[in-house]
């Protein structure tokens, strides 16, 4: 039995407002700043924030669970939300001196990311001047900083992948986002021109997947940060996933309890093919949320137990998430496929469902194609393909 999640019950409190505004993220591009406002107003934003900035270091499990249900109501608020989130995890493993220049001034301050090392840098005393068009940065607008990737030159002669923190001030937003899919979460392009980044404000993506990150063991006593942060910045994709396939299985029935054929007058909610498709695509779902329910936990588990996990086990968690998305994009076609004519207009909620469920197998992490081959090679024993992070 789960243990109560008082932020759950606090987020169904704000939920009917947020679905209500998610034609209005779809129009504006972006999410609603009264979407963050409630959600900041539930704590949801600090979910992962260290406890000694007024943080929750809620479980994983319990993070799930709530983005999953904040995606039935509006995916491209619980795209930006999460990330904002996920990524409070990823600072926490910075050094203290740069968790004390964002959190330290207000702890409400979030960042936003776009790490593809697509960065241009060129290095100075202290640090180095970072340039670049940084696209996919979502939920931009209500952040206060950025997470940036780029490729530092080292010692060896070779090049580190490496993440850049960066002030609000640094940067420009572009507003490039019209996209098919998650039309709200304002996934735009961030300009930056010869930022100064000192050194503080820089970390290795290496260290950070292998607990050598200067801020590793800031917070012994936490059960979240003995972790590598990759698998809590990602955790959102497939949560949304399979967030959108539970509200396309409620949707669904709402719509097809009362279809009837247009020129027979026959039932369509008491017909063979739907009952089969929807009996068949809760099935998967169902399956989909078992398979990711024990894959978030085997990640809390191992952070409670201090554990880093294997190369397998790494493996594992990548893949799974990503077959999972898999899983319920075809939960979701399965029943788009019998929506009938009127579930093509924009407006329908199951076609920007479908076409929300779609985006959250586009992202690198959830590439099936690329995991398959991640997994494939490490249950074969070969070493790792370096072009597949």
């Amino acid at each position: 039995m789960k243990k109560p999640n008082p932020l759950l019950e606090d987020l169904k409190s704000v939920l009917p407002a947020i679905a209500a505004n998610a034609p209005r993220a779809e129009k504006e591009r972006m999410v609603p700043a009264e979407n963050i406002a409630l959600l900041k107003g539930i704590g949801l934003h600090r979910a992962f924030l260290p406890k000694a900035y007024g943080g929750m270091e809620i479980s994983l499990p319990e993070f799930t669970d709530c983005i999953a249900l904040l995606a039935g109501a509006c995916a491209s608020t619980a795209w930006a939300m999460s990330l904002l989130c996920t990524h409070n995890h990823q600072l926490a493993m910075f050094p203290a001196r740069l968790q004390e220049e964002i959190w330290g001034v207000n702890p409400d301050h979030t960042a936003s990311s776009s790490i593809a090392p697509f960065g241009r840098v060129e290095e100075v005393e202290g640090g180095l001047l970072f340039s670049g068009e940084m696209g996919w940065s979502s939920g931009c607008d209500h952040a206060e900083w950025a997470i940036v990737g780029c490729r530092r030159a080292n010692a060896e002669g070779t090049q580190d992948y490496c993440f850049a923190v960066l002030p609000r001030s640094d940067y420009e937003i572009r507003d490039d986002w019209h996209a098919a899919g998650m039309k709200g979460s304002g996934t735009k392009t961030l300009i930056i021109d010869k930022a100064f980044v000192p050194e503080h404000r820089i970390q290795k993506a290496k260290d950070m997947m292998e607990g050598k990150s200067a801020g590793f063991g800031l917070y012994p006593d936490s059960k979240i940060f003995h972790t590598p942060y990759r698998p809590y910045f990602a955790v959102g994709f497939a949560t949304i996933s399979l967030g959108i396939a539970e509200r396309m299985l409620e949707a669904f029935r709402e719509k097809t309890k009362n279809r009837v054929r247009a020129y027979t007058g026959v039932s369509v909610g008491a017909a063979t093919p739907a009952l089969m498709r929807l009996a068949e695509s809760t099935h998967q779902v169902a399956a989909a949320r078992a398979f990711l329910e024990k894959t978030w936990q085997d990640h809390a588990e191992h952070g409670v137990r201090k554990e880093y996990p294997s190369r397998e086990t790494l493996a594992f968690w990548r893949t799974n998430q990503a077959y999972a998305v898999k899983m319920c994009i075809q939960a979701v076609d399965r029943l788009y496929e019998a929506a009938g004519g009127t579930a093509w207009f924009e407006s329908n909620e199951l076609q920007r469902l479908w076409r929300d469920s779609h985006m959250t197998g586009a992202h690198a992490y959830t590439d099936y194609d690329v995991c398959a081959q991640i997994l494939g090679r490490e249950l074969m024993g070969l070493d790792p393909d370096p072009s597949m992070v």
